[in-house]
């Protein structure tokens, strides 16, 4: 099994001094060699199921707010 990097893709956290990644959650749209699509999530070391729903939960909050896709650059 291959690790994939994510730099590539433009992932990048905006982090102030003192601040720390605490946990995170990764959802994938991965392409197969056949052409098929699948997801994919994978979440942090040790992360509870309950973690995980909690960070989807505030995730969907976020991308459902106004003003999520406002261009601010």
């Amino acid at each position: 099994m291959l690790r994939a990097n994510l730099e590539a893709l433009g992932i990048n956290v905006d982090l102030d001094d003192g601040d720390l990644i605490a946990s995170a959650v990764l959802i994938t749209k991965i392409v197969k060699e056949d052409g098929s699509v699948v997801v994919g999530i994978c979440d942090s070391d040790g992360m509870s199921w309950v973690e995980q729903l909690g960070l989807l939960a505030a995730a969907q909050q976020i991308i459902h707010s106004v003003g999520r896709f406002e261009e601010d650059e």
